[in-house]
């Protein structure tokens, strides 16, 4: 028996009274927008009357953009989808394991899959308007994670498979096990020669020219035959210098290296401390927060953090209202809101998903902290102060200098 099939016939009233004003309401900020973006199944988006076919009729030049696990038409088409079974299913699971040398598989301590096809997600919206804009066209564009990240990682890992069906998979240089940082005399960098001009400074440095002379390692092609060989000979000279050392003479032969850092050190770190990517802001909720700053630098619209996350539907009337939503209408929808909640014990619905109406007062995540006792990450960061509530006006926020070009 299904849920929906237990639940009292006035709750799933409530239910249905709820969606369609949330439905009719979202409609309406339809017409006036460029783009729909969502990041529900495809099943679970067209059930809700909410596909393409349904918004291009609202809005015939809509850009419309789904992200989804997998393709909707494909033989996953159906499956749920979350980052780590992303990453065990396009393989970078298995890599992970060949190149720690145990054959364990092992998952990256990041969320690549998230992470990775957000940033498509958005240039693929981009992309879509700037046809919009150039011939008046929307379109329907999908964002499938497990495609997305597949291609990622085949770009290098395609290999020899490029150009045989019998070809090797896998880029045996990253598969290298002796490819890692390595230990010095009092830490651990990273030693990278790569070009015939690095190695032949690099056996300079530590005394062993003759090294090249070996038809093994003389050549860019005979070098990547024995890659592992190279990476061995690194990892064993390495500890006969401390990092400071190495990095002063690699430097100045132009070979590429780099220290280890702890995620901690970053905010430490003299080019990031000179950047400003790290500061802290006044959260409405939450007291004195630390934020990463955008990272790209543009001359003529600098980007900088505007608003803060804000809770769950804090936007929702002010959006509506510009949309032309009377305040009679968005009462009616938060009052039927308030009456689907009350009637059942369920987790909101997936339309709750694509648009909350707040109401007037929200409960903060965590009570909010009039002052903290801990001690600045660093003497880099600063507390940006924020207009009262969650976002400062687009008229009054003021871009930061910019960059000179």
């Amino acid at each position: 028996m299904s849920s929906r099939s237990r639940r009292p016939k006035a709750t799933r009233s409530a239910i249905s009274a709820s969606r369609l004003r949330a439905r009719a309401a979202l409609l309406k900020v339809v017409a006036g927008a460029d783009a729909f973006v969502h990041a529900l199944r495809p099943q679970a988006i067209e059930g809700l009357g909410l596909g393409y076919e349904a918004i291009r009729k609202i809005k015939p030049d809509i850009v419309y953009v789904g992200a989804y696990g997998y393709s909707a038409d494909g033989p996953y088409g159906k499956l749920p989808a979350y980052d780590d079974a992303i990453q065990a299913r396009f393989g970078i699971a298995d890599l992970m394991g060949r190149a720690a040398g145990d054959d364990v598989p092992r998952y990256p301590p990041t969320i690549i899959a998230d992470k990775t096809v957000g940033l498509t997600f958005a240039f693929a919206t981009l992309s879509a308007l700037m046809h919009r804009q150039r011939t008046g066209e929307g379109q329907f564009v999908e964002v499938p994670m497990f495609e997305t990240m597949a291609a990622w990682l085949m770009v290098e890992h395609l290999w020899e498979r490029t150009f045989s069906d019998d070809g090797e998979v896998g880029y045996s240089r990253l598969l290298a096990r002796t490819r890692k940082p390595y230990r010095t005399l009092d830490g651990w960098m990273a030693i990278l020669p790569y070009n015939d001009k690095h190695w032949r400074n690099f056996f300079e440095i530590v005394g062993r020219p003759e090294v090249l002379e070996d038809r093994r390692y003389s050549t860019l092609n005979a070098r990547s035959l024995h890659i592992n060989d190279m990476y061995a000979m690194v990892e064993a000279l390495a500890p006969t210098r401390t990092t400071a050392e190495w990095v002063k003479l690699l430097d100045q032969a132009q070979i590429p290296n780099a220290p280890v850092s702890r995620p901690a050190d970053l905010f430490e770190d003299p080019h990031l401390v000179w950047r400003q990517l790290f500061k802290k802001y006044s959260h409405p909720s939450e007291g004195e927060i630390m934020m990463v700053e955008p990272p790209m630098r543009m001359s003529r619209t600098p980007p900088a953090i505007r608003s803060l996350a804000p809770l769950q539907g804090a936007h929702s009337r002010a959006v509506l209202a510009e949309a032309g939503v009377s305040e009679a209408e968005i009462a009616a929808t938060v009052m039927a809101s308030w009456a689907a909640a009350r009637s059942s014990s369920a987790a909101p619905t997936d339309l709750n998903r694509v648009m909350v109406v707040a109401s007037p007062v929200r409960r903060p995540l965590r009570s909010p902290r009039a002052s903290s006792n801990r001690s600045p990450t660093t003497s880099s960061t600063s507390i940006v102060p924020l207009a009262r509530g969650w976002t400062i006006s687009p008229a009054s926020f003021r871009a930061p200098a910019r960059v000179s070009t």
